[in-house]
């Protein structure tokens, strides 16, 4: 009679996520890993098949009712509209955001205040924020820019833009006061060289209490980056 070896979680026939030795994150064919636990099938390490962090992060959501938490409550950035521009390039690429790393995370972040992270346990995004940034920024940017076709890096076009958008989010969450602050440096690039550059601050009252009145706020900010990135893509060029 053969004898298995012990495994964290439940049984199964289904894959199972964990921890491997050395902190690396692993599928395993053969086994369920609840509460951070190793998961091992009935062979070898070999059946583990390694994932990346960011889409563990968001895999782990699936495990389960007995490995997670009651059902969380999802929201998702509204599209803000702004004033119409002429005189942008015909071809607008955004590139893939580079979001701060606290922020990139399935539960949204109320405050990094005061040393510490605020987060919103049981209240998630409804996608991988990076991404709905993009696309909430290139619906909001194709409304501002009517006569530009406005694209994601990581979306189906693959024509060669006119110019490209790289921006990086370094901060988006409610300062000491309350007001939802959002930091952002964003660079306009045309043919290899870029054109304009900008460090950015948008800070915005509570609009509503609770996660509701947080994302609100957020929606209104990034409506106000979307002008802001219409503003440089609209502008004489600077090069040198």
């Amino acid at each position: 009679m053969r004898k298995h070896g012990g495994r964290s979680g439940a049984a199964g026939d289904g894959g199972g996520l964990g921890v491997a030795r050395g902190g690396g994150v692993v599928f395993a064919p053969n086994g369920v890993a609840c509460g951070g636990g190793v998961a091992r099938g009935a062979g070898s390490e070999r059946q583990q098949w390694r994932l990346p962090r960011r889409r563990m992060l968001w895999l782990l959501a699936l495990l389960p009712a007995g490995c997670t938490s009651p059902n969380p409550n999802l929201y998702t950035l509204a599209v803000v509209p702004g004033p119409a521009r002429a005189g942008a390039p015909p071809r607008i690429e955004l590139r893939l955001i580079a979001l701060a790393h606290y922020l990139d995370r399935t539960q949204i972040v109320r405050s990094s205040e005061d040393f510490r992270l605020d987060v919103l346990g049981n209240d998630w995004w409804g996608e991988p924020l990076d991404s709905m940034l993009s696309r909430v920024l290139v619906q909001e940017l194709s409304q501002r820019l009517p006569a530009s076709t406005i694209y994601g890096e990581n979306s189906a076009i693959s024509e060669t833009p006119d110019a490209s958008v790289e921006l990086n989010v370094q901060r988006m969450d409610a300062d000491r006061s309350g007001a939802l602050l959002l930091l952002a440096q964003v660079a306009v690039t045309r043919g290899g060289q870029v054109v304009q550059a900008r460090n950015l601050r948008f800070s915005v009252p509570p609009q509503g209490v609770g996660t509701v009145g947080l994302v609100a706020a957020m929606s209104t900010a990034v409506g106000q980056l979307a002008d802001a990135i219409a503003d440089l893509l609209t502008a004489p060029a600077k090069r040198g």
